[in-house]
């Protein structure tokens, strides 16, 4: 595991003896400490959940890490409690949405694995040493890195070899894996331990609260109880397997086991540059203790209560390599190539992701999905883009919960997919806009048409004769509209008085309708109920003795011709 800024060592290059000296330190004046476990042959296979992750499946790939130490004098005194103070050193702070992320990884472990009794300490100081926890708090309300934290190629120059498993999904890298996010999972490791923390049905190996739910269930493989000094060894080699890791991020995890305090996002303790220690393949470098573990005195109390300067001891450091010592123990003489640092992925266009035609009935759902797709500038999928849809134009359309416009992210595979969009009662086309949040990019644009509500098929109900005296009324007129078999409801039907000729038009005598002023009318326009049937308005018998048409047509075509006939008043 590894990220990009800051000062990063690969694996096994650390001094030793600075690690060694500050458990040496903590263990004498804080909790006990655990035996190192030398577990290279103690490691078995990696793969599905539930087994132990192999040394050489590491969560990492065993890839550069942190090697800056806590401050030797410790957040509280022996024998105090460990609740949460409210203030204390910088170095001990942890940005409130990483603690927050800990901890709620450890309840939700509790709920399903009791028996490994995952701390969140430990997760803190995996944190500490693998991102300086997600760079010091710079994530978003949800937890997101606010720029990808990225390790070196994990080409094996000085590092493992591990070939691209996501075609640079997570990574950008299509050639190599890198380690991604703030708890630096290579996506090989992610694919099959990724969890969604946050419970937004996405699991991001950039976000605090995914990433530290996976880094609780890795360390939990298996039937580890974390509480045991061995097994938590184990668990940690297997995230990383070098016992120089083991030691620092021991070390951080009986710092926080003494005490933290939350602090604002973004305002975390990084590691800075110090002069000390070596660098291998480089000489001179920048590798040591952070400046809160250089010598300097801190006040304790004395039983008195007076403050008397304590010294704290500075950790050894080993010697830069000199002409005569060349490398020295463990110092590969020959150096070892720095991969450039990758370009971030950084979108570049959003586009149609295949949808199809956009046309429902009035009121029906649309059974196409809009989709997009955002590429970056490497030309691949780009997750994690917020992609707002917009519903224009003269239409009651709108997606689920009659929303007009929603935001959607990418998935890892670069898609965003809009809710289902549905049709209004007004029939005509609109146009729904894509646009990516934040950026100039031009929006995609979909035309989508919304068509009347239908019917194929409409017949009278009832058989009786339709028969009235001129100067009478009819009885009721009663049909139903129907569409492929089902009842066609809300479909408008026209009803006309028509002549008996081969091409019928409105007949301008007999039968009528009146309108709402009472004047006689002979086509009528209204709908059908829910269940497609239509009950028509009062029919006039007028005119001459004889026998009239009557023809209802639907939205659709459908149309039933009905028999009407007036008979001559008696004598």
């Amino acid at each position: 595991m590894a990220a990009q800024f800051g000062r990063r060592l690969r694996r096994g290059a650390t001094t030793a003896a600075v690690a060694a000296a500050a458990v040496a330190a903590l263990s004498a004046s804080q909790a006990p400490g655990s035996p190192l476990v030398a577990s290279d042959g103690d490691q078995p296979a990696a793969g599905a959940a539930g087994s132990t992750p192999s040394g050489d499946g590491a969560a990492s790939g065993n890839s550069p890490y942190f090697t800056d130490l806590p401050p030797l004098n410790t957040p509280n005194k022996p024998g105090t409690s460990v609740n949460l103070p409210v203030t204390g050193s910088a170095e001990s702070g942890i940005p409130a949405s990483i603690l927050a992320a800990y901890k709620k990884a450890q309840q939700t472990v509790a709920g399903t694995d009791a028996a490994c009794r995952l701390p969140w300490q430990l997760l803190a100081a995996i944190g500490k040493v693998e991102s300086g926890q997600a760079r010091g708090g710079r994530v978003d309300a949800q937890g997101t890195t606010l720029s990808p934290i990225l390790g070196p190629a994990l080409n094996g120059q000085g590092f493992a070899l591990i070939k691209d498993t996501d075609n640079g999904a997570y990574d950008g890298d299509s050639t190599h894996d890198r380690a991604v996010g703030p708890m630096q999972f290579i996506p090989s490791t992610w694919a099959t331990w990724g969890q969604d923390g946050n419970a937004d049905g996405r699991k991001d190996p950039n976000n605090i609260y995914d990433a530290a739910l996976a880094a609780g269930r890795y360390l939990c493989a298996g039937s580890r109880d974390l509480a045991l000094a061995a097994d938590l060894d184990r668990a940690v080699l297997s995230y990383n397997h070098s016992d120089e890791y083991l030691r620092t991020v021991r070390t951080w995890f009986e710092y926080y086991n003494r005490g933290t305090h939350e602090v604002p996002d973004g305002t975390g303790v990084l590691p800075v540059e110090s002069s000390t220690g070596t660098h291998p393949g480089t000489g001179s470098g920048t590798h040591g203790s952070s400046p809160s573990s250089s010598p300097s005195s801190s006040p304790s109390s004395s039983p008195s209560g007076s403050p008397s300067p304590t010294p704290t001891p500075k950790p050894p450091s080993k010697p830069s390599p000199t002409p005569s010592d060349p490398g020295g123990p463990g110092t590969p003489t020959t150096p070892t190539p720095t991969p450039e640092p990758t370009p971030t992925p950084a979108l570049a266009t959003v586009q149609n992701a295949g949808t199809g035609e956009l046309s429902a009935t009035a009121g029906d759902a649309f059974a196409e999905r809009i989709k997009v797709l955002a590429k970056s500038n490497f030309g691949k999928p780009l997750a994690k883009v917020s992609v707002t849809f917009t519903v224009a134009g003269d239409t009651d359309a709108a997606f689920d919960g009659g929303k007009k416009t929603v935001s959607v992210a990418t998935g890892t595979d670069g898609t965003a997919t809009a809710p289902v969009l549905k049709a209004g009662e007004k029939t005509g086309a609109f146009t729904v806009r894509a646009t990516a949040a934040g950026t100039s990019l031009p929006a995609v644009t979909y035309t989508a048409t919304v068509t009347a509500r239908q019917a194929d098929a409409i017949a009278r109900t009832g058989t009786a004769e339709l028969t009235a005296v001129a100067g009478q009324t009819f009885a009721d007129v009663t049909a139903k509209a129907t569409y492929k078999g089902a009842a066609a409801d809300r479909v408008a039907v026209t009803a006309t008085m028509i002549t008996d000729d081969e091409k019928p038009v409105e007949n301008d005598k007999g039968p009528y309708f009146t309108d709402d002023d009472g004047n006689p009318v002979r086509t009528f326009a209204f709908t059908t109920d829910a269940d497609g049937t239509l009950t028509l308005p009062k029919i006039y018998a007028d005119g001459a003795a004889g026998t009239y048409k009557l023809r209802l047509t639907t939205e659709g075509g459908a149309t039933v011709v009905i028999e009407l006939t007036v008979e001559a008043p008696a004598a």
